[in-house]
């Protein structure tokens, strides 16, 4: 399947999700409380998501400082992006994605899987090139005129 494809059957089914389980919650707890608790999951989304971002941020700024590359730290700020996204969208199911985004074992891992799976290996433009062994004929070379 495509990634495009897979975008838009998420964006197809997730407010499905999300309807359901707004109904299904409102339908036991009430109408004002499945909205004070959509609302308080936002505040403390975009309270975790402050914490979180200026962590991550302090990290970038020591890897820099110590003269490191600060690989995890730059796949984290997306994914702490589309956290608060997830967060700020009303409903349970983006709610838990977002909340996911937020714990640093999680995305710590997300990361980690980005850089070695999905990422093109930059080592490769700086390597050596390897020597032929079938094809090269060693000697010496004197010009004469």
């Amino acid at each position: 399947m495509k990634a495009v494809q897979i975008v838009f059957l998420f964006f197809l089914t997730v407010p499905f999700v999300e309807i359901y389980l707004l109904l299904q919650l409102g339908g036991i707890v009430g109408v004002i409380p499945t909205v004070l608790l959509v609302v308080f999951t936002a505040i403390l989304g975009a309270w975790l998501l402050r914490r979180q971002g200026f962590a991550t941020w302090q990290r970038f700024q020591a890897n820099l400082a110590k003269g490191e590359i600060p690989a995890y730290e730059m796949i984290e700020g997306p994914i702490l992006l589309v956290g608060g996204a997830l967060l700020l969208t009303p409903g349970f199911f983006t709610d838990a994605m977002g909340f996911v985004c937020l714990i640093p074992q999680a995305r710590r891992k997300l990361a980690q899987y980005v850089i070695e799976k999905q990422l093109v290996n930059m080592q490769a433009p700086f390597q050596r090139p390897t020597e032929k062994k079938g094809n090269v004929i060693e000697g010496e070379f004197k010009k004469e005129e």
